[in-house]
């Protein structure tokens, strides 16, 4: 029994990691109404960036700090060079955009950094009094940073103008440009929120896996298909849904496939979920009269 509880709550822990990149999913399809398949190497370049400022001798929440401030300039950087130029352009050439950036992020990593393994230390200590034998204090620090992540969002767009008129222009472009919103303010400013988000995320992961270029692959599968099944345009429905895909993969992959077969898990619940309800747990269903 106690092996089972070990297991669920490092699932919730892995969960919340997947949570925040999902995150960082759905912020841009809410905004472009596209999926950014380089958020997970932007993610990586970003905890690249964090390690070189703190091997450099700063403190770790200064670098945590400047990596989240860079990473969100970076990221609203990239929608106004390169996105934005292809508003109205072929679906297949905005996904070869996509995947360039990927490439792009992955070989810049690899120059700049090496392709060593890195150890990245965690904010969290070892011996901290949320810690135990179940979770470890990092386990417990990723859940608290993921759900303080969503509190964050929930109350930009609930209860202040710019989250509205965020909300605004990612649903309803056309009528926000009537009543003076500033669409392509508004996609920067969602592109980088998305890239903080990512930097978070990032950071929360190195310690467990190591940081290396290829860190990020699994976690962002892993967190495409719990935004798939939360709902890719439901934030908080990304949020439950990397919590889900977290547990059942450390479940499956314990008790019934293996440690080989894990990320098989992520496939058949991408699958599952575009098959049996595509618009997720908490997404909206859309029908256009044609």
């Amino acid at each position: 029994m106690n092996e089972f509880l070990h297991q669920l709550l490092a699932g919730l822990a892995t969960g919340g990691i997947y949570a925040s990149v999902a995150l960082a999913l759905v912020m841009i399809y809410q905004a472009t109404h596209h999926i950014n398949f380089a958020q997970g190497e932007m993610a990586m370049f970003s905890t690249f960036v964090a390690w070189a400022l703190i091997d450099a001798g700063l403190p770790y929440w200064g670098a945590f700090a400047l990596t989240v401030l860079l990473s969100f300039v970076v990221a609203a950087a990239v929608e106004f060079v390169v996105i934005r130029p292809m508003h109205r352009a072929p679906e297949l050439s905005v996904v070869v955009v996509f995947i360039g950036l990927l490439v792009i992020f992955h070989s810049l990593a690899g120059w700049l950094f090496g392709y060593t393994i890195k150890p990245f230390p965690s904010p969290f200590p070892r011996d901290a009094w949320y810690g135990s034998t179940l979770m470890s204090a990092h386990e417990v620090g990723a859940i608290v940073v993921a759900l303080l992540m969503v509190a964050l969002l929930f109350g930009l767009f609930r209860f202040t103008r710019v989250g509205l008129a965020l909300r605004a222009a990612a649903q309803n472009p056309v009528s926000s440009r009537l009543v003076g919103i500033s669409v392509g303010r508004m996609l920067m400013l969602g592109w980088g929120l998305a890239g903080a988000i990512g930097a978070v995320a990032g950071m929360m992961v190195a310690p467990v896996v190591f940081l290396d270029p290829n860190m990020m692959t699994g976690v962002l599968l892993y967190a495409f298909a719990g935004a798939l099944i939360g709902g890719i345009d439901s934030p908080v429905g990304a949020v439950l849904g990397g919590f889900i895909v977290g547990v059942l993969e450390n479940l499956i992959g314990t008790y019934v496939v293996g440690t080989e077969l894990k990320l098989s898990v992520a496939l058949a619940l991408i699958i599952g979920v575009l098959i049996v309800r595509p618009q997720g747990l908490l997404g909206r269903r859309l029908v256009t009269r044609v």
